[in-house]
């Protein structure tokens, strides 16, 4: 079989993204098979994240109050925003083009006849760039349910499950119970989990129970609370407590939540990662995370939030209400079709004046006519108009606002990003 090589980093995206003939191909026979020839065997602490939503949050805070203590941090994230090598970072900073072909070309080499997708390819590369930077920790978020995805072929030391809620039906099932169950399976043997879930499907606890995985449950073994009239919180896990913490850099209020989970699997590998109070605190005040209800200066008020789900567009709908009076909101929105679109519309319809509707470049995108169909269905004094493209959209809203109005940018990742490169970011 001949093998594919190239010097330029899209050269191998593209070749990646026609090599298997699924986009998502749930199973991990393929990716461990590779992994065993490459040997590619951490000897680091390895922390995975999963959850429905939050778990990219999550994965910021550990990596930055990692970073902060002195810890070389690897991270492996997804999807990006506008360049694959956000995925991959060392200590906070992308990976170059360079070092990321070495890692595919390594693996091209390695599997032979073995077929992988481009998220398969993309964690055997990360966990190779971390194995060769010799880095103290690995933290990795799930791409898609647990049990299944390839981040799981590598054992975490702490595990958490951040949230559960109804997406990715047709790979994970169509109720909580199931999609929980599926979640927990990056649990393991004698390793502490945490979930971060208030009102967590019976599956998760069932199966921290049956592989021996002993489980932090929020509410239960850790939580919060707000301190100072809200200026400051507090952090508790068992008998300990940790006072005065400052409110997260990244904005709202569901944010505390995703924080605790960060710092509740902190607690659970102190023996072998230690930090301090000053590091965590710093942490908090720095950390930084693309499109999560990210707050951009200027006015009008912008709001980029890549909520693609119904818990996701609560929790948006939550943090839009304690930003404060705007006098008209405008809505840049586009969905995949095979998302939830209607609940997503019903939750945050009352908090939308205007709609600016376009289909992300994707042939999974909803197109603009349909998507102005629901809303209008949906919410009938709605105005809606749809354009040809996110950035058309985006620029309408823009043109049309005044300073004392809010511009909001969400529906999936692929919206965000699109609006992100309108504005030259």
């Amino acid at each position: 079989m001949a093998v594919f090589d190239a010097s330029r980093l899209e050269d191998w995206l593209a070749y990646l993204e026609g090599l298997h003939p699924k986009a998502i191909d749930m199973g991990l026979a393929r990716v461990t098979l590779v992994r065993d020839v490459m040997g590619l065997r951490p000897t680091f602490p390895v922390l995975t994240v999963a959850g429905t939503n939050g778990k990219g949050s999550v994965c910021a805070f550990l990596s930055t109050i990692l970073r902060g203590a002195g810890y070389k941090v690897g991270t492996h994230t997804s999807p990006h925003l506008l360049r694959y090598n956000e995925r991959v970072t060392l200590d906070l900073q992308e990976v170059d083009d360079a070092t990321l072909v070495d890692s595919f070309r390594a693996i091209e080499t390695a599997r032979g006849d073995t077929s992988l997708t481009y998220f398969e390819f993309g964690v055997l590369s990360a966990m190779k760039v971390f194995i060769d930077a010799q880095v103290d920790v690995a933290i990795l978020e799930v791409g898609l349910g647990g049990r299944l995805d390839a981040v799981n072929i590598f054992d975490a030391d702490v595990a958490a499950v951040v949230s559960v809620d109804i997406d990715h039906q047709a790979y994970l099932g169509d109720n909580r119970e199931d999609i929980g169950r599926e979640k927990a399976g990056v649990f393991r043997n004698g390793k502490p989990a945490v979930c971060g879930d208030s009102n967590p499907p019976q599956s998760v606890l069932d199966e921290a129970a049956r592989i021996g995985a002993p489980l932090a449950l929020v509410g239960r073994d850790f939580g919060w609370q707000k301190e100072a009239e809200g200026q400051q919180w507090m952090f508790w896990h068992g008998e300990s407590r940790k006072h005065a913490l400052p409110l997260p850099a990244l904005r709202g209020p569901y944010q505390l939540g995703n924080a605790a989970v960060a710092l509740s699997m902190l607690d659970a590998l102190r023996g072998r990662l230690p930090v301090t109070l000053a590091d965590i605190k710093r942490g908090l005040l720095e950390v930084e995370w693309p499109a999560r209800c990210q707050v951009l200066p200027g006015r009008p008020l912008t709001v980029l939030d890549v909520a693609h789900n119904p818990h996701a567009a609560r929790a948006l709908k939550s943090a839009l209400d304690q930003m404060g009076y705007a006098e008209t909101t405008h809505a840049v929105f586009g969905m995949m079709a095979d998302k939830d679109i209607d609940q997503v519309i019903d939750i945050l319809a009352d908090r939308i004046d205007r709609w600016y509707v376009a289909a992300p470049d994707l042939p999974r995108a909803e197109p603009a006519a349909a998507l102005a169909d629901r809303i209008m269905q949906r919410a009938a004094r709605a105005r809606v108009e749809s354009f040809g493209s996110v950035a058309a959209a985006w620029q309408a809203a823009v043109q049309t606002a005044g300073e004392s109005d809010r511009i909001l940018a969400f529906g999936s990742f692929y919206t965000v990003a699109e609006v992100m490169a309108a504005r030259g970011r």
